[in-house]
């Protein structure tokens, strides 16, 4: 008779799919790692005795290392940027997708020299299994320490004057662009820019959005008014308009903060929106939906965001080779324009 064929030897997927858990989490039981719950941890076992599945010693070297956690790292100015609704929103999509992998979320501020120090700690020590870094300007030297560093790392939004090769995105640009087309399409002539922060990619680019659709009908561009994205900002820029171009009948605000910052100061100073002035967002933060009137803006998704940025992160611990993401927009008309 003839003997039979070697059974095939099952894989660390095939557990996984069958205990319907991720491969990190089938991968962390079988290590008897921490942060993995009875259910799961049960489910797993059942499906290695239902398999006959036998660990790579290999593999099993490489998943000891790993510590159950991700950190979201942020280069924000001091601990109230996470009140702010957009990284709200960004947190929560991303602290889902890391509950579906069983990592945990780990949340540091990078701004100051001893934030930046510990994160870079944090890289060399291997603290955590991988690192998600957001809103970094100019020659921040996280940007470097992430490009040195052996530890998985994905770019929230792309940093100034660098190409990293793990990134999740949003059509800044065409956002952008299309919120100044539809400014002019309501008959503006005269559109200015309240931009974000120069010293970063996601200011640039939303300005030169509004740029390239200002040009594209033969109309001359505002120079940028720079804020920082807070509704403070947006109220001191629109002032700063109102006094050196007083002819502006429309305005594209680099996001909703700054958006209802522009209106509160129009309102002060007696101009009808959008009759006198027609102003435009970018997020679609509530803060749109409650503006007095409710604010015209761009639509980004920002909890896909830091859901996304966290799926690439997981895919990248579990050993796989992710592609760059850019994330769609869409313009949400209102009563300012």
């Amino acid at each position: 008779m003839p003997e039979d064929a070697p059974r095939r030897q099952s894989t660390l997927e095939e557990v996984a799919e069958l205990a319907g858990v991720s491969r990190s989490v089938a991968s962390r039981v079988l290590n008897n790692a921490p942060h993995v719950s009875r259910a799961k941890r049960e489910a797993v076992e059942r499906a290695v005795q239902q398999l006959g599945y036998v660990r790579n010693p290999t593999a099993r070297a490489l998943a000891t290392r790993q510590t159950g956690a991700a950190a979201l790292v942020v280069a924000g100015e001091e601990p109230s940027i996470f009140a702010d609704p957009f990284f709200a929103q960004v947190i929560v999509g991303a602290s889902a997708a890391l509950e579906e992998a069983d990592l945990h979320l780990m949340l540091c501020l990078a701004a100051s020299d001893r934030g930046r120090k510990r994160v870079e700690e944090l890289l060399r020590s291997k603290g955590v299994d991988g690192v998600m870094l957001m809103a970094l300007r100019e020659d921040d030297p996280l940007a470097r320490m992430a490009e040195e560093s052996e530890m998985p790392v994905v770019f929230g939004g792309r940093p100034v004057g660098s190409a990293p090769r793990w990134y999740v995105d949003v059509d800044n640009l065409g956002g952008a662009r299309e919120a100044t087309e539809h400014l002019i399409s309501r008959g503006r002539t005269r559109v200015a820019a309240i931009c974000g922060r120069l010293d970063t990619e996601v200011g640039r680019a939303r300005y030169r959005g509004y740029r390239d659709a200002v040009l594209a009908v033969g109309l001359e561009p505002y120079p940028p008014q720079e804020g920082d994205f807070t509704e403070p900002s947006g109220a001191a820029a629109m002032a700063a308009l109102l006094a050196n171009h007083p002819e502006v009948d429309g305005v594209f605000a680099a996001n909703d903060n700054m958006g209802a910052g522009a209106l509160r100061t129009l309102r002060e100073a007696g101009r009808l929106v959008p009759d006198d002035v027609a102003v435009v967002g970018f997020d679609d933060l509530t803060v749109a939906q409650v503006a007095d009137p409710p604010l015209t803006t761009v639509h980004q998704p920002i909890k896909a965001f830091g859901r996304e940025m966290a799926r690439m992160l997981v895919a990248l611990v579990n050993g796989q080779e992710p592609t760059p993401l850019i994330l769609p927009t869409r313009l949400v008309t209102r009563s300012t324009s």
